[in-house]
């Protein structure tokens, strides 16, 4: 890596010089309801990105009091997972709200802008958070 003194020019070898990053598409557990569409999570350096395709396959989660109730959608692998909890949103293209991720790697539903309706159970729910450990 390319320590910066004052005076240096700017090449493109200078900018990518980084570190390689660790990719991993396998490990991800979803919970029940869920199953996995896709996942993807990279670490370079001390920053982590995470990427999880999640389909929805229960009958419906019901508002409760004009929001979800907390509903566990996966697990990140344990070599990816935060060191506090942090909050992400996910989405599908037609609703959105806020989950969580704790320090165990459960990713947790919390919120959402509508109810996810017993109609249309095949939701590809995707959730994308980068923290740095």
């Amino acid at each position: 890596m390319t320590l910066w003194q004052p005076g240096m020019i700017l090449t493109e070898e200078r900018l990518n010089d980084g570190i390689d990053p660790t990719v991993v598409t396998t490990g991800l557990v979803p919970a029940a309801n869920f199953t996995v569409a896709d996942f993807w999570a990279a670490r370079s350096g001390r920053v982590v990105s995470v990427m999880c395709i999640l389909e929805y396959t229960g009958t419906g989660i019901a508002l409760a009091s004009g929001n979800l109730p907390d509903t566990t959608m996966c697990t990140l692998p344990s070599d990816w997972r935060p060191p506090v909890v942090v909050n992400a949103e996910w989405g599908d293209g037609t609703e959105s709200g806020e989950c969580t991720i704790g320090t165990t790697g459960v990713i947790t539903l919390r919120s959402s802008n509508l109810s996810i309706p017993d109609v249309d159970p095949n939701r590809n729910m995707r959730v994308s958070v980068t923290w740095i450990d």
